[in-house]
């Protein structure tokens, strides 16, 4: 089966790549950074060097292909988070429309439908393709993002996934302290980019004739029981994940310059987990929990945290 995978060589699309390479399907990665080349053709895969972007390169990459695993990279460099997030959208539909492709799996986040203006899922709607939603909790990987946190004050606070290095720096200053407007004693549901791959690679080999939509998790528990773990990991039992008011998560975010529509949007983000209808939408949908759990997840941490 000829498959595209997007998301270059990231947490998810790597082992998606690995996974489907092995089945004996035919797998091109979509990677921006020409640099990556090497590394994909390594894994057995083809590259294709371009921007989601750019429809015409997404056109030419999809067709001939019967699958595709469609992802947005989060962009903390876009004032309106919201507007970027629909532009690539629209760009996927466009292309994959053009190419006539049968079977897409997109990956969307647990929260998405919840956020109002960010929720991009229903503009896939109109293709007369064979569409499935992945709705996975929160990553475990982004407990990488508090690793200078954890070593500095012994504190805990998620920020959702930042790449963007100097957000992160500013909010993290040298207080030790990460804003966040969930955590404490809330309940989350925690998830391996494995666990979502593995998922992923169910989903591309099926052909639903209607479109479903599938909630991934590894483990659920309270905050600051993935605290201890974490922080048990790394020598830190008593690690504690901080939580803040939306009102203060706010302030912090335009303290750090951030636009302020996207302030709001990030604050309603996490709002929404720590109100718990998150967790009351994947209860509902009952999916069956991942193979990998925080505790195997916490060695591969703990020896990032030492190197660093």
């Amino acid at each position: 089966m000829k498959i595209i995978v997007t998301g270059s060589l990231g947490n998810i699309s790597k082992p998606l790549a690995e996974m489907l390479i092995a089945q004996g399907n035919a797998v091109t990665v979509i990677a921006s950074d020409p640099q990556k080349k090497a590394s994909i053709e390594n894994l057995g895969a083809t590259p294709a060097i371009g921007s989601i972007s750019d429809i015409n390169f997404l056109t030419n990459t999809f067709n001939g292909v019967e699958a595709v695993y469609a992802m947005i990279p989060l962009s903390f460099t876009e004032p309106d988070l919201g507007g970027y997030m629909h532009r690539m959208a629209q760009n996927y539909v466009q292309a994959l429309q053009q190419a006539g492709t049968k079977r897409i799996v997109l990956l969307s986040g647990w929260a998405a439908d919840l956020v109002k203006g960010e929720n991009v899922e229903h503009l896939f709607d109109g293709l007369n393709s064979s569409i499935t939603i992945m709705r996975p909790g929160s990553f475990y990987t982004n407990f990488y993002q508090s690793i200078d946190l954890i070593k500095g004050k012994g504190f805990i606070g998620k920020f959702l996934t930042l790449r963007y290095s100097g957000l992160w720096a500013l909010l993290t200053g040298k207080t030790g302290l990460l804003m966040g407007n969930y955590g404490g004693e809330d309940r989350i549901v925690f998830v391996s980019p494995n666990d979502i791959a593995a998922a992923v690679a169910e989903e591309l080999l099926l052909l639903p004739k209607e479109k479903t939509i599938r909630y991934v998790g590894s483990e659920e528990m309270t905050c600051n029981e993935a605290a201890k773990i974490i922080g048990s990991a790394v020598g830190k039992p008593w690690l504690k994940w901080v939580l803040l008011s939306d009102k203060e998560m706010l302030q912090g975010l335009k303290m750090a310059k951030l636009p302020e529509k996207l302030a709001e949007t990030l604050v309603e983000m996490q709002a929404i987990m720590h109100s718990g209808k998150t967790l009351e939408n994947f209860h509902r949908n009952k999916p069956k929990m991942g193979k990998v759990k925080l505790t195997d997840f916490a060695k591969e941490f703990a020896v990032a945290y030492h190197k660093k």
